[in-house]
């Protein structure tokens, strides 16, 4: 029989809500073989009482502008998660019953937006309140909405840095629209936590990092209610609401006990913890209503009239990056902006200029700037995140989260490859490319001088998934007039003739260089077909084969990476789809680790300059 609880539960009924979300994660667990049912029990009277009394949410209408937002950052607290949502009449009892963690159903072992009620997908750890920052942050300065993000946290998660990264931009900020309830029950995976229910240092912790801290017995319905009362008050920071909990709450010989971590209960164990709880129930509540508010108009993005480069005139890609961008901005109110306090160096100091409300420093905490940024894209913003190339990697698990969140990720990496110069090995990024490549549905793009870069950045606008768009330090000469295209998925042929001899293809740096080998070349009679692979992933497959062939199988690749997961390796798996009869490939690569140097000296160090070039496609015509 099922009873429907609306508006203004008592807290004796929020305690039989509790009950059911405890069953209903041990009965979904049981059904599914697998899950983390102990893990949503300790947080089983915090949900309880924030879904019935606090969390303004309109169930029929996931897209209503004024809800409320609930990231489960203990993504693996899923049968909590669904629970909630089979209470509040969403996901029916079979599914909860016969599709968790079923192939292709939607209540996955993580939650994901799949589900439309769900933001971020959660489960690798340390990743759901980062994102809940961007959340908030779109809410408070982009939206100006009064919509809360709460989200749910484990103590074991606290061990992860991008935690405290996101305390501290929270507080940066002033999200006061953020709520961080932090289920410490203590025992991890394998044991006890660091801090187990040291609740005074877990506090001070927090409030060094800005917030202000609350701790609680998290199974007092009362202490929660009040907690959780005071996102209705006027906050002057973020708030923190600390609750020691049980693990396994309510579940005679499990409750607080080691060894049940990731485990589902057994049937003949299940049946008992339901009776210990009272019973399966099918209590159906909805909590409070939020405010009724307009959608924000989205009208159709204008002309966008990207900066104009003089053909000959050197400029770093990087510097054509910040006024392109701005251009989008001007045509496009969703283009929001991140860095990692280098803003001058990447180039987007132009942007900060001219739309400093759309612009959100993350200083260096790059893990929680491109969680930010999928936080703005979970509420749709275009939003574009620029570091140097080689701290991108910092943010690896990030970026491959992103295609399981179903967000837009646009990345902006500059300073790349040994080009840098003297700077030396820890600043340049040699393996960004094949980082992104490997990203499910992502899109790799690299321009050789700022007129495709500009126009590059229009195109990201357009494209889905994550997307990359790698920019040098150095200036060189513009390539291209503005009349120019550049989709993505294509290349551009800088020289050719009917008797070409060989093929070489470089992106970024070394289409200048393989440019200048083919001077080199021409003086000793030899002509070469120059292609410029600004489009990485997807490549250009067909026009290089077609060059390929034409150069009778001789083609030379040369790059400012290391030899996996660049072009060449991208070059290679386009030949091999069609071989290519006779092929003498020669791949130019960064191999070993470099020093400082000129620009100059680290090329010909590499084996990736014009020479290294010319010699190389020597080389393959000799066979």
């Amino acid at each position: 029989m099922t009873t429907s609880l609306h508006d203004g539960l008592d807290l004796e009924q929020v305690s039989e809500l509790a009950a059911q979300l405890r069953v209903d994660s041990i009965r979904s667990s049981t059904s599914a073989g697998s899950g983390h049912p102990t893990s949503s029990l300790s947080a089983a009277d915090l949900l309880a009482t924030l879904m019935a009394r606090h969390l303004r949410y309109d169930w029929d209408e996931p897209e209503a502008p004024g809800n409320d937002h609930l990231v489960f950052s203990k993504g693996h607290a899923s049968p909590l998660l669904y629970s909630v949502f089979r209470a509040a009449g969403v996901v029916s009892e079979q599914e909860l019953m016969e599709g968790y963690r079923r192939f292709d159903q939607r209540l996955e072992g993580h939650p994901t937006p799949v589900l439309p009620w769900v933001d971020v997908a959660t489960g690798s750890l340390g990743q759901g309140l980062p994102d809940g920052v961007g959340i908030a942050l779109a809410g408070k300065y982009l939206e100006k909405s009064p919509y809360r993000v709460w989200v749910l946290t484990g103590d074991s998660e606290l061990a992860e840095g991008s935690m405290w990264e996101a305390l501290a931009t929270a507080s940066h900020y002033q999200l006061t629209n953020l709520v961080t309830l932090v289920d410490v029950n203590r025992l991890g995976q394998r044991g006890e936590t660091a801090l187990g229910w040291d609740m005074d240092t877990y506090a001070a912790r927090v409030e060094a990092f800005g917030a202000r801290a609350v701790v609680i017995d998290g199974h007092d319905l009362d202490e929660i209610d009040e907690a959780l009362a005071l996102a209705d008050g006027e906050l002057d920071r973020p708030l923190v609401i600390l609750a020691r909990t049980l693990k396994g709450k309510g579940i005679p010989g499990v409750e607080n006990e080691s060894g049940w971590h990731g485990k589902p209960m057994p049937e003949d164990k299940a049946e008992e913890a339901i009776d210990a709880l009272g019973g399966e129930r099918s209590l159906q509540v909805r909590g409070p209503k939020p405010p009724t508010l307009e959608p924000a108009p989205h009208s159709p993005r204008g002309a966008v009239e990207l900066p104009v480069f003089t053909p000959g005139e050197e400029v770093a890609t990087r510097k054509a990056y910040g006024p392109a961008l701005t251009a989008l901005a001007e045509v496009d109110p969703r283009v929001v902006a991140l860095d990692g306090e280098v803003s001058n160096s990447t180039g987007v100091a132009d942007f900060v200029e001219a739309h400093p409300e759309r612009f959100f420093e993350m200083f260096i905490a790059e893990q929680q700037m491109v969680a930010a940024a999928t936080g703005l894209s979970s509420r749709g913003y275009l939003a574009f995140a620029s570091t140097f190339a080689a701290f991108l990697t910092r943010a690896a698990d990030f970026i491959r989260m992103a295609p399981v969140s179903r967000v837009d990720l646009r990345l902006v990496g500059s300073h790349a490859g040994v080009e840098i110069g003297a700077d030396g090995p820890s600043q340049m990024g040699l393996e960004d490319l094949a980082m992104i490549a490997a990203t499910q549905g992502s899109t790799v793009l690299y321009p050789s001088d700022a007129t495709s870069t500009a126009a590059l950045v229009a195109e990201m606008a357009e494209l889905s998934g994550v997307s990359y768009l790698r920019t040098t330090r150095g200036g060189y000469p513009v390539l291209y007039g503005s009349e120019e295209s550049f989709p993505v998925g294509g290349s551009k042929t800088l020289r050719s003739s009917e008797d070409d001899a060989v093929t070489l293809i470089g992106a970024g740096v070394t289409l200048h260089e393989a440019l200048s080998a083919a001077e080199a070349l021409a003086e000793d009679g030899v002509n070469a077909r120059v292609i410029d692979a600004y489009s990485i992933k997807p490549l250009d497959g067909a026009g290089i084969r077609e060059a390929v062939a034409a150069t009778a199988g001789r083609v030379v690749v040369a790059e400012d990476h290391h030899a996996e997961g660049g072009l060449g390796a991208a070059v290679l798996a386009a030949l091999a789809s069609e071989p290519v009869t006779d092929l003498h490939l020669r791949h130019l690569a960064v191999d070993g680790v470099p020093g400082s140097g000129t620009t100059e000296q680290l090329l010909a160090w590499a084996g990736i300059d014009a020479a290294h070039i010319a010699a190389a496609a020597r080389a393959a015509l000799e066979g």
